[in-house]
């Protein structure tokens, strides 16, 4: 019931299946006042600081600068918006992570380069939930724990070999 800049300074970042296009505010904007507002007890960063802090981030996620210019998600294709969250969420640092089905609408290139991003990005004081229909994404992403759930209810639980069983008799 919480507000969603309540949840986020909990620590709680969302990844939606469908990102939101956002004209008129660029991603450099966007990313900008996020961490800002992530970080009010921090010394405000300046812009060039900002900058320079996510220059690591865009290398890891293969995201080349320019595309900060570019207002958020629009025009953006499935991958860059994908790749994109991903930066978004190096960018604000959060300790409990939902991916909903972050590998809808992704070649194999972009799978690779977002489940990369996710993997360096995640460690034990981490916890991630992945929401995936398909089990190809946890070639990359190995979950500690696979869950089934049908009508909001977890029917079936085990390790990443539930994912395979599932892939190939499917939720019989």
């Amino acid at each position: 019931e919480l507000e969603p800049e309540e949840r986020a300074h909990l620590g709680i970042f969302l990844g939606f299946q469908y990102p939101v296009e956002v004209p008129g505010v660029t991603n450099f904007q966007f990313l900008l006042t996020a961490y800002r507002a992530h970080n009010k007890e921090e010394k405000e960063i300046s812009e060039e600081e900002f900058r320079e802090k996510l220059s690591h981030y865009l290398s890891t996620m293969k995201i080349a600068p320019e595309m900060m210019n570019r207002f958020l998600n629009d025009g953006f294709s499935g991958g860059e918006k994908k790749r994109n969250e991903i930066l978004q969420m190096f960018v604000l640092d959060p300790s409990f992570v939902v991916l909903d089905e972050t590998d809808s609408g992704l070649d194999i290139d972009a799978l690779k380069i977002v489940a990369e991003g996710v993997n360096r990005f995640m460690n034990k004081d981490k916890a991630l939930l992945l929401i995936t229909h398909y089990q190809r994404l946890l070639d990359y992403i190995v979950p500690d724990f696979v869950h089934v759930m049908i009508d909001g209810k977890i029917v079936r639980t085990g390790g990443k070999e539930l994912a395979l069983e599932l892939e190939a008799m499917g939720y019989r």
